[in-house]
């Protein structure tokens, strides 16, 4: 095998999804500044906003999420326009 071809930062890693607090670990090399401390060890944190914990398809429930509003901007913008006519 080669030699120095894999990185040096490979270590565990908790991944936290933020939509709904969730943890888990994995061995990863991402860069990151945060840190968490699970069981007295500090571990590096990695902040995802989705995962296969709170995405619909892996849960199977549908959950509109619009934090900016823009669902009712899309609405206002559009809703005094009248349908095209064929």
């Amino acid at each position: 095998m080669k030699k120095d071809i894999h990185p040096k930062n490979y270590r565990i890693c908790v991944f936290k999804d933020t939509s709904n607090e969730e943890t888990f670990f994995v061995r990863s090399c991402a860069n990151t500044k945060d840190e968490i401390e699970i069981d007295g060890v500090k571990y590096p944190l990695v902040k995802m906003e989705i995962s296969n914990t709170s995405h619909p398809f892996f849960t199977g429930k549908v959950k509109l999420v619009d934090t900016a509003g823009r669902v009712d901007k899309f609405e206002s913008k559009y809703k005094n326009r009248k349908k095209p006519t064929l």
